[in-house]
């Protein structure tokens, strides 16, 4: 064993320093989603179409930024205008004229309708990008590399995928946990997560929550996105993937579980990773296999609790 693991500290490193770049990504978007959950207990599938928009508008910003001739340090700013701007005119919108009106619906009807979404949102995507693929990496290349020593060996890594994609994924786990805990309206969030009908008897704006909610959601996971837009190139189906995966981590958290989306997320970034070094054909089936590891032992998942329901 221990001989394996000095021929192959390399590509452990490696794959460490992937997964940690990779369970950052996963975890913007998987965050979002937990968060609308847990406050309008719809389970939303267009959710990766808001991530691939917003990476979509990152790069077409970030494009159109380096051609005016501005200095790289606005490609940054793109990425936070794209997550801003998808939020703050998608989000409002689907919730207003589509979501409120399947509160408390049956919960097929509920997939089936932000599907229908998810669909059409695709199509739009394709007329607006094309089939193309749309790449800009000015925020990576920019930054630059970074030798990181590991054992014996130098590994170079990009500063960016670094420092970058893992700072802002923490500041988000941080705020989002300060948030809610500590001011009035992250309070107001809580209160209707645990029981909207009390939460509005003492006289919480409970719609108003919801749509606050998930604007912040929409924008959670247009920032993944945008983030995600300089480290690949994006094709249509990229939002797909996302969701799929979005959907492992949320399962294997627990329904409602920030802090469990963390660590649920760095347990499957790194075993993808380790898959992409080493058995590479178990690259893509890897973090379901922890999902439905740890749902066969807690079904609530790692983190969830057991509800009562009302009847």
């Amino acid at each position: 064993m221990v001989g394996w693991l000095q021929d192959n500290g390399l590509l452990l490193g490696l794959a460490a320093l992937d997964g940690l770049a990779y369970a950052a990504l996963v975890f913007m978007v998987a965050v979002g989603l937990n968060l609308v959950f847990g406050v309008l207990r719809i389970v939303n599938v267009a959710h990766g179409s808001l991530f691939a928009i917003g990476a979509y508008t990152a790069a077409s910003l970030g494009l159109f930024f380096a051609s005016q001739g501005l200095p790289p340090l606005a490609g940054y700013f793109a990425l936070v205008l794209a997550a801003a701007l998808v939020g703050a005119l998608l989000g409002p919108l689907i919730e207003r004229f589509l979501l409120r009106r399947i509160y408390g619906h049956e919960e097929v009807l509920q997939l089936l309708v932000t599907f229908a979404l998810f669909m059409i949102l695709e199509d739009v995507q394709k007329l607006v990008w094309g089939v193309q693929p749309v790449s800009q990496d000015l925020p990576m290349t920019y930054l630059g590399t970074i030798d990181v020593p590991f054992g014996d060996d130098v590994i170079p890594f990009t500063k960016y995928q670094l420092f970058v994609l893992p700072g802002i994924a923490v500041a988000t786990l941080v705020g989002l946990a300060l948030f809610l805990r500590r001011t009035l309206a992250g309070r107001m969030i809580v209160a209707v997560t645990a029981d909207k009908e009390a939460a509005t008897a003492m006289g919480i704006d409970a719609t108003r929550i919801m749509l606050l909610t998930f604007t912040a959601g929409a924008a959670l996971a247009a920032l993944g996105g945008a983030l995600a837009s300089p480290t690949t190139s994006l094709v249509p189906g990229v939002g797909a993937q996302t969701i799929v995966l979005s959907f492992a981590v949320v399962a294997t958290a627990g329904l409602g579980q920030i802090e469990g989306a963390a660590l649920t997320s760095l347990m499957m970034g790194l075993g993808r990773s380790v898959a992409v070094y080493f058995a590479p054909e178990f690259e893509v089936v890897v973090p379901y296999l922890i999902m439905v590891a740890v749902l066969l032992v807690r079904p609530q998942g790692l983190f969830g609790v057991l509800e009562t329901r009302r009847v």
